[in-house]
């Protein structure tokens, strides 16, 4: 209620400052300009992709947790103390792993981050510079976004260059595919063009598939880990067992003599 209050008085407050200082005004609807922009579209769906292939993974390791947590309370009744630890040692790692995949792929800098920057961040330049180039030559003093959290009561349509803006990009993406034309004279230019392109594409998914031949390489590494401790564990475990019945035998034999 005190955000809505609040929007409601800078609403106000820069009604009236306009009215004062005659200013001009536009606003624009930033997610329909993007949800008619398709590159935006085709960049969203790749990252959507990637995104429900990070969350699979993590809810794969979550119900993994989970059936781990079943079991030892199944099992609690029957199990000694030190396989108890060791179990809730195990678990306890997992999580871990859990909390350090959950990072790399949603952290500040993870893998979403970094995806979102390379695929989405140049269409939204875009749409930045073709607002700027309509704000400068409609000589605009404020350009509001309809969609942000500043939250407009009222809009008269006759205010929205949303369309305008479509047109822009539309328009400056013909005129930079006739540059390339111009520019490009020779088949063997349009050529070394693509290869370019291919070539940081390549790069790109590259470095991308690193980072995911690195993650996998920490998770082999501490499954390792975890795996040699628990032959140490268990060797340990065989040492105790054996030490047992052999102080047992020696009982015996002291009782039998």
């Amino acid at each position: 209620m005190k955000k809505i209050f609040l929007t409601f008085v800078l609403l106000f407050s820069v009604t009236i400052l306009l009215a004062q200082k005659n200013q001009r005004i536009a606003y624009i609807d930033m997610e329909y300009i993007l949800e008619n922009v398709p590159e935006y579209l085709e960049a969203q769906n790749t990252l959507d992709a990637k995104i429900q292939k990070w969350r699979k993974k993590l809810d794969t390791q979550a119900r993994y947790i989970e059936v781990l947590k079943t079991d030892l309370a199944n099992e609690k009744a029957i199990l000694t103390k030190d396989l108890i630890e060791e179990k809730e040692e195990e678990i306890s790692l997992k999580q871990e792993e859990l909390r350090r995949l959950e990072s790399l792929y949603f952290g500040p800098n993870g893998d979403m981050f970094l995806v979102r920057k390379q695929l989405v961040k140049p269409v939204q330049d875009q749409v930045y510079n073709a607002i700027q180039n309509i704000a400068k030559r409609k000589k605009y003093d404020f350009v509001f976004d309809k969609s942000s959290d500043l939250v407009m009561l009222y809009s008269n349509k006759n205010y929205d260059i949303s369309e305008l803006v479509l047109s822009t990009i539309s328009r400056t993406r013909k005129i930079d595919e006739k540059k390339v034309k111009k520019n490009s004279p020779k088949k063997e230019l349009t050529e070394n063009q693509k290869a370019a392109f291919a070539k940081k594409e390549s790069a790109n998914l590259k470095k991308i598939s690193d980072r995911e031949a690195k993650k996998k390489a920490i998770i082999e590494k501490r499954e390792a880990q975890l795996k040699l401790r628990e032959e140490k564990r268990k060797i340990l475990r065989e040492k105790k067992e054996a030490l047992r019945k052999k102080k047992e035998e020696n009982k015996k034999d002291k009782n039998n003599n």
